[in-house]
């Protein structure tokens, strides 16, 4: 110190951390404030910025009251380069925190309101919060005087160690942004793979894709695993899909009564079954000669894949008894074997002759 501390020195310094904390305390407030009516938007950026800065404020404002009490106080230039240098330091961490928090929820925000982006998938969202985090800590030692340059440069040559060690995390990470980029899928798809795997595609994260199926269990499969496994998308290129329901009817019946009744069956589903599409066309299509009955397919369609099952169900339910009422038969699996009569054969022990008995 350069001189002694007075009472005016502490009362100066006092005042400037008391206005630092009552300007964070009235910033505080003010973003609470903005961050009711910013709720009220439809962009919901607006939350993640307003979320960010009650970070932010409250605490430049006191490290601010800080900064200012040191600036009265006769403290000696080295102790007070150290109060800067720390405050310095800790308004980096604090933005930087705050500066991956804003930029991910906005990653996360665009991708969700675009269709043809990862709707909820976190790879996009953890590569950009790690990337900040990163740009932040390389500032905060340039800062404290730290030169970054050998870092780099021990980052560089240790790279190729670390790539070598983690081999298959990297290339999970590398499918999984290829998955992305691609489009193929997306959050919310409704997938099967060629290993049998099938369900709503629930998240793609850094190095696997979760998948929730019908059952509501969870099945984890790598992204390298997914990125060179047979799929299809039920979801894409068009949610609405097309299923067929195989059906027969008897030879005595009259096909073109068995059309015209099936037909009001398929339209009277499409229009009453949560899940079909009423803009359908209903289609019948007789295929084969059966060894009992004559086959057809009937197209029905569907919003969703999940629908299928429940639209299937109903459709049956009410052929079934629409076919009853109007004595429409479907012919149970049927076979007829004829039995002709033939010599019978006796086996003898080894050593006699035949003995073929005709019957």
């Amino acid at each position: 110190m350069s001189r002694a501390v007075t009472l005016d020195d502490l009362v100066l310094a006092g005042i400037s951390v008391a206005a630092g904390v009552a300007v964070a305390f009235l910033s505080r407030t003010l973003l609470l404030w903005l961050a009711r009516h910013a709720k009220r938007t439809r962009w919901s950026g607006d939350d993640v910025i307003v979320d960010a800065l009650r970070t932010v404020v409250p605490w430049a404002a006191i490290a601010g009251g800080a900064a200012g009490a040191a600036a009265v106080l006769p403290l000696t230039r080295a102790a007070r380069q150290h109060v800067h240098q720390a405050l310095t330091v800790f308004l980096i961490l604090v933005v930087t925190l705050s500066a991956a928090r804003v930029i991910a929820g906005l990653v996360r925000t665009v991708t969700q309101s675009r269709s043809g982006v990862a709707g909820s998938a976190t790879i996009f969202v953890n590569i950009t919060r790690i990337l900040v985090l990163a740009i932040g800590f390389l500032v905060m030692l340039q800062t404290l005087g730290i030169s970054i340059a050998p870092l780099l440069t021990a980052l560089g040559v240790g790279g190729l160690a670390v790539a070598l060690a983690l081999q298959d995390t990297l290339a999970n990470l590398f499918a999984g942004v290829h998955i992305l980029a691609s489009k193929t899928v997306q959050p919310g798809d409704y997938i099967r793979l060629s290993t049998g795997e099938e369900g709503y595609v629930e998240d793609i994260n850094w190095r696997q894709t979760t998948v929730r199926q019908l059952s509501n269990n969870l099945v984890v499969i790598p992204n390298g695993q997914l990125a060179k496994t047979n799929m299809t998308n039920f979801t894409r290129p068009e949610q609405r899909l097309t299923i067929l329901v195989q059906a027969g009817v008897g030879y005595d019946s009259d096909l073109e009564h068995v059309e015209r009744v099936t037909l009001e069956v398929v339209a009277e589903v499409m229009h009453e079954i949560t899940g079909a599409l009423p803009e359908h066309e209903p289609a019948l299509r007789f295929h084969t000669f059966g060894d009992s009955r004559i086959g057809f397919t009937v197209i029905l369609g569907v919003g969703e894949f999940s629908d299928q099952y429940r639209i299937k169900h109903e459709f049956i339910k009410r052929l079934h008894r629409r076919y009853r009422r109007e004595g429409i038969s479907i012919p149970a699996p049927a076979r007829t074997v004829a039995l002709q009569p033939g010599p019978v054969v006796i086996p003898q022990p080894r050593g006699s002759e035949d003995g073929a008995v005709s019957a």
